[in-house]
């Protein structure tokens, strides 16, 4: 009997180290697990750009979900596959989640991701009282915890929260804080992460000016900087050539070798200059990081370039915005991030005249690739050309080129900067 005992469980156990040798059939790996953050920004196929999507002059008037699920449209047409919002205080960045859930289950296949703002403040901020750089909002643990709710409930669509919005650069003189605010709401949410209320591969930032990141003055080189840049998962870098070519415009300008060439030329070397200038603040952010000792990704948050401006940058200005320079800006950021395997969310999808009510004729109304009312401005007119946009309307407006598509008649529009003789190392 004892015999027979060890016999049979001398084959049971030869059985179950039998199945051991047998592989389990690999599961196929669901959205969540392959579509992190870390995949999307590092993909070249996978464009961002930063939305807002409002239309009107104030943002009281907020565009309607159906609107939204419009300009999603048009931007899953470009290859858009991440967009960027900027707060939870007001409907909007909720809304945009549910304009993408509603067509996931609309049309299979679509695929979109948010990297969702929460908005970052000082204390008296937009109050009239005069702001207090040293304090924080007592808005912000509000904004935050909203920020949470909402990627909990949408794990499949947000793939990274951004803690504040331009929330540390001393020129935001409205609002900014200091570093040690923007690490403390970091640390919150990389501790959330770590006891497993929000998801492990959340991708947690601050979007900033690459001068805020380490890349400009002396006096944004902290030790809160530096736990700062420890802290996060990658870096979300500001960078505005245009802005520049009133503030510090060492590179704009005609130099006297360029002056025999055609104005489309004169133009190409401004922006390559431009485009440079960018490149160059992002490696400089890249080069106050790894002295510090750390290694991690860096993406662009935000760069752009208006179309039109009657202000610093126009016909009066610097000269700066049209639809061509900006036009082709565009395209040699693009060129550069997806070579570099570099996010960028190009600032911005579509023109909105809230920014500047009170001037319509202002930059910050015009830095959209499209205008309000679905106009495509130079930068995509390849796009419309190739019938990226056929059946697709913005506000029941079908999506045509600017100018009627005629090159000559925008270049009669271009402005170029004059002569300067003190472009030193510059063509």
């Amino acid at each position: 009997m004892r015999i027979k005992i060890t016999s049979l469980t001398t084959l049971l156990l030869l059985v179950v180290m039998a199945c051991k040798d047998v592989k389990e059939p690999e599961q196929p790996a669901t959205e969540n697990t392959l579509m992190t953050a870390s995949a999307i920004l590092s993909n070249s196929d996978y464009q961002a750009i930063s939305y807002g999507g409002y239309r009107d002059t104030t943002r009281n008037v907020q565009p309607t979900i159906a609107q939204i699920k419009e300009d999603m449209r048009i931007l899953a047409a470009m290859g858009i596959k991440i967009l960027r919002t900027y707060n939870m205080q007001l409907p909007m960045a909720t809304n945009v989640v549910k304009a993408i859930d509603e067509l996931k289950e609309e049309q299979p296949g679509f695929e979109m991701y948010v990297m969702l703002g929460a908005w970052i403040d000082c204390k008296n901020a937009w109050t009239g009282k005069e702001p207090d750089h040293m304090v924080e909002s007592e808005q912000n643990a509000a904004e935050i915890d909203r920020a949470v709710a909402l990627t909990k409930e949408y794990p499949d669509i947000i793939k990274i929260i951004a803690v504040g919005n331009e929330a540390m650069v001393k020129w935001a003189t409205s609002y900014y804080v200091q570093p040690e605010v923007i690490l403390k709401w970091v640390n919150h949410l990389q501790g959330l992460k770590k006891e497993g209320t929000l998801p492990e591969d959340l991708w947690i930032t601050s979007s900033d000016n690459f001068a805020s990141w380490g890349g400009g003055e002396g006096i944004y080189h902290t030790e809160e900087l530096n736990e700062l840049i420890k802290a996060v998962d990658y870096l979300s870098v500001h960078t505005y050539p245009m802005h520049d070519t009133h503030y510090n415009p060492v590179f704009w300008g005609i130099s006297p070798k360029g002056i025999a060439l055609n104005k489309e030329q004169k133009i190409d070397r401004l922006m390559t200059r431009s485009f440079n200038y960018a490149v160059d603040q992002y490696n400089r952010v890249h080069k106050y990081m790894t002295s510090i000792g750390v290694d991690k990704p860096i993406h662009i948050g935000e760069t752009g370039w208006a179309s039109y401006a009657s202000d610093l940058y126009g016909d009066d200005g610097s000269k700066a915005a049209d639809q061509f320079k900006a036009g082709t800006y565009y395209k040699l950021m693009r060129e550069w991030s997806r070579k570099n395997k570099v996010a960028c969310f190009y600032f911005e999808a579509f023109d909105e005249q809230w920014k500047d009510a009170a001037n319509p004729l202002g930059s910050e109304n015009h830095f959209g690739l499209f205008a309000l009312d679905g106009e495509a401005k130079y930068a995509v007119w390849d796009l419309v050309d190739s019938n990226a946009f056929e059946g697709l309307t913005r506000d029941g407006n079908s999506i045509v080129k600017s100018y009627d598509g005629n090159k000559k008649q925008l270049l009669d529009h271009v402005k170029v900067p004059p002569l300067k003789l003190n472009l030193k190392g510059y063509e």
